[in-house]
């Protein structure tokens, strides 16, 4: 196992895990950052690199479990572990009444958001175990609900439940944190696909929530 401190950020082509990668990687950690659009990461490689940082990119859907097995296995080839795995990938349902969800977009839904998810947990847990002191899991949450957001809210809502009982099980283990952090309102293309026409002007810059994030979950 090297001494690098590795940081794994699913979800990291733009928005808020774009934020998350830049500022992990601005403290000295080497991002292996994952995503399904290759352009977006190489651009944001370029951000990453131009401040003097480090990345490697896997431009991947973390849909595709084999894909997920052997991304992990070369970190541990690598690296040997994990320190930090945040997890801000999603899948937006489309806003529609909850009576009116689209099956099909909802099958891709759960798959990406809860399924993936569950996959992931197994796959990057023992690279968590084996970093000094136990490395941290972090979950982008949203609280969002209400009105034609029940499919989405369902998705998070499976995913909380998810994090939830994992931090239960490993308050007593103690050899993996498990943490979530909800991010204040950010003008990012999921939340103008939930959130159609809204005033972006008041809402808050990704780069500067996922300073939050590493200062209130102590991860610098």
């Amino acid at each position: 196992m090297t001494n690098q401190k590795i940081a794994l950020v699913t979800g990291a082509s733009r928005g808020f895990g774009a934020a998350a990668a830049e500022e992990l990687a601005r403290l000295g950690y080497h991002v292996v950052a994952v995503g399904r659009t290759t352009g977006a990461l190489e651009e944001l490689d370029d951000r990453i690199q131009a401040a003097g940082g480090h990345a490697t990119l896997a431009p991947m859907d973390i849909t595709e479990t084999d894909a997920m097995r052997t991304l992990c296995r070369g970190i541990y080839d690598r690296w040997g572990h994990v320190d930090i795995w945040v997890h801000a990938a999603i899948q937006s349902p489309p806003f529609s009444p909850a009576e009116q969800v689209d099956l099909k977009f909802w099958t891709k839904a759960v798959a990406a958001n809860v399924e993936a998810l569950a996959v992931l947990m197994q796959f990057i847990a023992p690279l968590l175990r084996t970093a000094e002191g136990g490395g941290t899991a972090v979950l982008i949450d949203d609280a969002a609900e209400g009105p034609f957001l029940g499919a989405y809210a369902a998705c998070k809502s499976a995913q909380r439940a998810l994090f939830t009982a994992w931090e239960a099980e490993q308050s007593r283990l103690q050899d993996v944190h498990v943490r979530r952090f909800v991010p204040a309102p950010m003008p990012t293309n999921h939340r103008n696909r939930l959130y159609p026409g809204e005033n972006t002007e008041t809402l808050a810059r990704p780069a500067d929530e996922a300073r939050r994030m590493v200062t209130e979950l102590g991860l610098g």
